[in-house]
Protein backbone atom coordinates (compact mmCIF):
# COMPACT_ATOMS: atom_id res chain seq x y z
CA UNK A 1 0.00 0.00 0.00
CA UNK A 2 1.38 3.43 -1.09
CA UNK A 3 0.83 6.21 0.88
CA UNK A 4 0.88 10.10 -0.06
CA UNK A 5 0.36 13.36 1.85
CA UNK A 6 -1.55 15.41 -0.61
CA UNK A 7 -4.71 16.72 1.00
CA UNK A 8 -7.89 17.19 -0.58
CA UNK A 9 -7.64 16.77 -4.43
CA UNK A 10 -7.49 20.19 -6.04
CA UNK A 11 -9.92 21.35 -9.19
CA UNK A 12 -8.43 22.89 -12.35
CA UNK A 13 -9.42 25.94 -13.43
CA UNK A 14 -8.19 28.56 -15.46
CA UNK A 15 -8.94 32.76 -15.37
CA UNK A 16 -8.04 33.04 -19.22
CA UNK A 17 -9.02 36.80 -18.81
CA UNK A 18 -6.31 37.57 -15.68
CA UNK A 19 -3.68 39.57 -17.59
CA UNK A 20 -1.02 38.06 -14.71
CA UNK A 21 -1.37 34.51 -16.05
CA UNK A 22 -1.49 35.52 -19.75
CA UNK A 23 1.86 37.65 -18.98
CA UNK A 24 3.41 34.43 -17.16
CA UNK A 25 2.44 31.99 -19.53
CA UNK A 26 3.68 33.65 -22.84
CA UNK A 27 7.02 34.27 -20.58
CA UNK A 28 7.14 30.22 -20.01
CA UNK A 29 6.46 29.40 -23.86
CA UNK A 30 3.42 28.47 -23.55
CA UNK A 31 1.41 29.44 -26.75
CA UNK A 32 -2.12 29.60 -25.32
CA UNK A 33 -4.14 26.28 -27.21
CA UNK A 34 -1.31 25.31 -29.20
CA UNK A 35 0.47 23.13 -26.09
CA UNK A 36 -1.61 19.69 -26.28
CA UNK A 37 0.66 17.39 -24.65
CA UNK A 38 0.40 17.70 -20.94
CA UNK A 39 0.95 15.47 -18.62
CA UNK A 40 -1.03 13.04 -16.24
CA UNK A 41 -2.02 14.07 -12.58
CA UNK A 42 -3.11 17.08 -11.01
CA UNK A 43 -1.44 20.70 -11.19
CA UNK A 44 -1.30 21.05 -7.50
CA UNK A 45 -0.12 24.63 -7.87
CA UNK A 46 -2.87 25.49 -8.96
CA UNK A 47 -5.39 26.19 -6.06
CA UNK A 48 -3.04 27.10 -3.58
CA UNK A 49 -1.78 31.16 -2.96
CA UNK A 50 0.86 32.43 -0.67
CA UNK A 51 -1.80 32.96 2.03
CA UNK A 52 -2.99 29.31 1.88
CA UNK A 53 -0.33 27.13 0.67
CA UNK A 54 -1.92 23.31 1.59
CA UNK A 55 0.21 20.70 1.92
CA UNK A 56 3.04 22.36 0.44
CA UNK A 57 5.65 24.00 2.76
CA UNK A 58 8.79 25.88 2.09
CA UNK A 59 12.47 25.05 2.67
CA UNK A 60 14.88 28.33 2.69
CA UNK A 61 11.65 30.98 1.56
CA UNK A 62 12.57 33.26 -0.68
CA UNK A 63 12.10 36.91 0.52
CA UNK A 64 10.38 37.55 -3.38
CA UNK A 65 8.02 34.96 -4.90
CA UNK A 66 4.41 35.17 -6.95
CA UNK A 67 2.06 32.19 -6.63
CA UNK A 68 -1.10 32.55 -8.68
CA UNK A 69 -3.21 30.78 -10.91
CA UNK A 70 -0.86 27.80 -10.88
CA UNK A 71 2.62 29.10 -11.51
CA UNK A 72 5.14 30.32 -9.18
CA UNK A 73 7.65 32.85 -9.54
CA UNK A 74 10.43 32.69 -7.46
CA UNK A 75 13.67 34.80 -6.99
CA UNK A 76 16.56 33.45 -6.11
CA UNK A 77 19.28 35.03 -4.70
CA UNK A 78 22.89 35.19 -5.23
CA UNK A 79 24.74 32.78 -3.54
CA UNK A 80 21.59 30.55 -3.36
CA UNK A 81 22.63 26.39 -3.77
CA UNK A 82 22.60 23.22 -2.52
CA UNK A 83 25.53 21.52 -3.09
CA UNK A 84 28.80 19.94 -0.75
CA UNK A 85 31.57 20.22 -2.87
CA UNK A 86 33.62 17.26 -3.12
CA UNK A 87 37.11 18.90 -4.31
CA UNK A 88 36.82 20.70 -0.73
CA UNK A 89 34.04 19.84 1.11
CA UNK A 90 32.46 22.97 1.41
CA UNK A 91 28.46 23.26 1.40
CA UNK A 92 25.80 25.01 0.97
CA UNK A 93 21.87 23.78 1.28
CA UNK A 94 20.64 27.90 1.13
CA UNK A 95 18.10 27.64 -2.16
CA UNK A 96 14.60 28.44 -2.09
CA UNK A 97 12.97 25.09 -2.03
CA UNK A 98 8.81 24.48 -2.28
CA UNK A 99 8.08 20.57 -1.26
CA UNK A 100 5.43 18.87 -0.01
CA UNK A 101 6.23 15.18 2.05
CA UNK A 102 5.51 11.71 0.59
CA UNK A 103 5.50 8.10 1.74
CA UNK A 104 6.00 4.96 -0.84
CA UNK A 105 6.54 4.82 -4.46
CA UNK A 106 5.82 8.04 -6.80
CA UNK A 107 5.71 9.94 -10.41
CA UNK A 108 6.64 13.64 -10.07
CA UNK A 109 6.49 15.83 -12.46
CA UNK A 110 7.25 19.78 -12.77
CA UNK A 111 7.44 22.08 -15.83
CA UNK A 112 10.27 24.92 -15.96
CA UNK A 113 11.71 27.93 -17.55
CA UNK A 114 15.15 28.52 -15.45
CA UNK A 115 16.60 32.41 -16.04
CA UNK A 116 19.86 31.51 -17.78
CA UNK A 117 21.46 35.11 -17.02
CA UNK A 118 24.54 33.47 -14.98
CA UNK A 119 26.40 30.67 -14.82
CA UNK A 120 24.71 27.61 -12.74
CA UNK A 121 21.48 29.32 -12.53
CA UNK A 122 19.25 26.11 -12.06
CA UNK A 123 14.92 25.39 -12.15
CA UNK A 124 15.53 21.88 -10.23
CA UNK A 125 12.78 18.78 -9.70
CA UNK A 126 14.36 18.29 -5.97
CA UNK A 127 14.30 14.98 -3.64
CA UNK A 128 15.20 15.41 -0.51
CA UNK A 129 15.74 13.14 2.67
CA UNK A 130 18.27 14.87 4.96
CA UNK A 131 20.76 17.04 5.01
CA UNK A 132 23.27 14.29 3.53
CA UNK A 133 21.20 12.54 0.96
CA UNK A 134 19.06 14.52 -2.11
CA UNK A 135 18.31 14.36 -5.43
CA UNK A 136 18.57 17.65 -7.74
CA UNK A 137 17.19 16.83 -11.42
CA UNK A 138 18.07 19.98 -13.24
CA UNK A 139 18.21 22.43 -16.26
CA UNK A 140 20.57 24.32 -15.43
CA UNK A 141 23.40 26.77 -17.32
CA UNK A 142 26.54 24.32 -16.78
CA UNK A 143 29.71 25.98 -16.65
CA UNK A 144 30.46 23.37 -19.04
CA UNK A 145 27.80 22.81 -21.61
CA UNK A 146 25.72 25.86 -21.07
CA UNK A 147 21.96 25.17 -20.44
CA UNK A 148 21.75 21.26 -19.83
CA UNK A 149 20.26 18.66 -17.95
CA UNK A 150 22.26 18.53 -14.73
CA UNK A 151 22.01 15.76 -11.98
CA UNK A 152 23.24 16.66 -8.33
CA UNK A 153 23.00 12.93 -6.56
CA UNK A 154 24.11 13.60 -2.99
CA UNK A 155 24.96 11.04 -0.54
CA UNK A 156 27.23 12.80 2.20
CA UNK A 157 28.71 14.23 -0.52
CA UNK A 158 27.49 15.80 -4.12
CA UNK A 159 28.29 14.12 -7.24
CA UNK A 160 27.41 16.85 -10.31
CA UNK A 161 27.14 14.78 -13.72
CA UNK A 162 25.83 17.00 -16.85
CA UNK A 163 23.78 15.55 -19.63
CA UNK A 164 22.00 16.62 -22.93
CA UNK A 165 22.48 20.20 -24.37
CA UNK A 166 19.39 21.54 -24.65
CA UNK A 167 20.63 25.41 -25.60
CA UNK A 168 17.89 25.29 -28.21
CA UNK A 169 15.02 25.67 -25.60
CA UNK A 170 13.50 27.98 -22.81
CA UNK A 171 11.40 25.84 -21.19
CA UNK A 172 11.43 21.71 -20.34
CA UNK A 173 9.67 19.08 -18.38
CA UNK A 174 11.42 17.33 -15.41
CA UNK A 175 9.97 13.98 -14.28
CA UNK A 176 10.68 12.03 -10.98
CA UNK A 177 10.05 8.72 -10.15
CA UNK A 178 10.22 6.61 -6.87
CA UNK A 179 10.18 2.74 -6.93
CA UNK A 180 11.48 1.87 -3.44
CA UNK A 181 14.87 3.35 -2.70
CA UNK A 182 15.49 3.19 -6.07
CA UNK A 183 15.04 7.06 -8.57
CA UNK A 184 14.64 7.43 -12.01
CA UNK A 185 15.09 11.07 -13.64
CA UNK A 186 13.21 12.00 -17.10
CA UNK A 187 13.25 14.79 -18.75
CA UNK A 188 10.77 16.25 -21.77
CA UNK A 189 10.24 19.11 -23.88
CA UNK A 190 6.68 18.30 -24.55
CA UNK A 191 5.50 16.67 -21.76
CA UNK A 192 4.93 14.01 -23.46
CA UNK A 193 7.85 12.14 -24.74
CA UNK A 194 10.38 11.61 -21.98
CA UNK A 195 13.97 10.14 -22.16
CA UNK A 196 15.99 8.96 -19.24
CA UNK A 197 18.89 11.06 -17.35
CA UNK A 198 19.58 8.43 -14.53
CA UNK A 199 18.91 6.32 -12.09
CA UNK A 200 20.01 6.25 -8.66
CA UNK A 201 20.28 4.22 -5.63
CA UNK A 202 19.07 6.31 -2.19
CA UNK A 203 18.88 5.43 1.80
CA UNK A 204 16.17 3.75 3.50
CA UNK A 205 13.58 6.95 4.09
CA UNK A 206 9.76 5.79 4.88
CA UNK A 207 9.10 9.91 4.53
CA UNK A 208 10.70 12.46 2.06
CA UNK A 209 10.46 15.94 0.43
CA UNK A 210 9.83 16.36 -3.11
CA UNK A 211 8.99 19.48 -4.82
CA UNK A 212 11.00 22.85 -7.02
CA UNK A 213 14.34 24.12 -5.98
CA UNK A 214 15.43 27.70 -7.91
CA UNK A 215 19.05 28.56 -7.21
CA UNK A 216 21.25 31.04 -8.54
CA UNK A 217 25.36 30.52 -6.99
CA UNK A 218 27.10 32.67 -9.40
CA UNK A 219 25.80 36.17 -10.30
CA UNK A 220 22.24 37.06 -9.20
CA UNK A 221 19.26 37.36 -8.51
CA UNK A 222 17.66 35.61 -10.67
CA UNK A 223 13.81 34.76 -11.60
CA UNK A 224 12.80 31.35 -12.04
CA UNK A 225 9.12 29.84 -13.39
CA UNK A 226 7.36 27.09 -12.43
CA UNK A 227 4.82 26.45 -14.20
CA UNK A 228 3.35 22.99 -13.12
CA UNK A 229 3.79 20.49 -10.63
CA UNK A 230 1.91 17.13 -10.02
CA UNK A 231 2.32 13.76 -7.60
CA UNK A 232 0.70 10.43 -8.04
CA UNK A 233 1.09 7.63 -5.41
CA UNK A 234 1.93 4.83 -8.09
CA UNK A 235 4.31 2.02 -8.80
CA UNK A 236 6.19 2.59 -11.95
CA UNK A 237 7.19 -1.23 -13.09
CA UNK A 238 9.84 -0.61 -15.81
CA UNK A 239 12.20 2.74 -14.63
CA UNK A 240 14.18 3.26 -17.83
CA UNK A 241 10.73 3.56 -19.93
CA UNK A 242 9.38 5.23 -17.06
CA UNK A 243 5.98 3.51 -17.64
Amino acid sequence: MHMIRLGKYFSVRLQTGTAFLIFLLCSSGVVWGQETALPTGTNYLMDISKDALGEFNWMNPPEHYILSEGILSVTAEKGTDFFINPEDQTSAANAPYFYMEVQGDFVAITKVRPNFGSVWNACALMLHLDDQNWIKFAFENSDATGPSIVSVVTRGVSDDANGPILSEHKTLWLKMIRKGEIYAMHWSTNGKDYRLARLAAMPDHSTAKIGLEAQCPSEGPAQHVFSHFSLEAKTVEDLRKGE
